[in-house]
């Protein structure tokens, strides 16, 4: 069981760094900018020199292409550790709920400390309620069906 809570929180974590690296790739210019802004410390990004903006485009376009590897490794290897999240733990629903906890979680705090996003607490209270719902259906049982036919 523990083992299946590993691979489980190893997908959702996985699943968050590959939205990071899709939001990198199609997102705005944030290489260029964090490029210029590395670049000249001290200067404006406006004053910068033609030349060095021209190496920071140039830059600019292998690191995108870098992240849409990343982005399709990081969903093969997320899948591969559902897969055997699914095979190795009780129920499905732990499975997901667990996955789902550690993506929301670790998306947050990938987006704090890569854009500086900050969430609100009414984000926060949306994913609990999210969290809450599935923990429901995870400890839900199943009725046993019971099939009545009149002979």
């Amino acid at each position: 069981m523990m083992l299946g809570s590993f691979y489980a929180l190893m997908a959702g974590c996985l699943g968050s760094a590959a939205s990071l690296s899709a939001k990198l790739t199609l997102g705005a210019d944030y290489f260029l900018e964090m490029c210029q802004v590395s670049a000249f410390p001290t200067q404006s990004v406006s004053s910068a020199c033609h030349w060095s903006k021209r190496k920071c485009l140039q830059l600019h376009i292998p690191l995108r292409l870098l992240c849409v590897g990343l982005m399709f490794a990081c969903n093969a290897a997320m899948w591969t550790f559902f897969s055997k999240a699914l095979h190795a733990c009780s129920s499905s629903a732990s499975a997901t709920v667990t996955s789902t906890a550690a993506n929301f979680i670790s998306s947050a705090i990938l987006g704090k400390m890569i854009f500086g996003e900050s969430h609100a607490l009414q984000w926060w209270l949306g994913i609990a309620l999210t969290l809450c719902g599935l923990l429901m259906l995870h400890g839900s049982t199943p009725q046993p069906h019971h099939d009545t036919k009149d002979d």
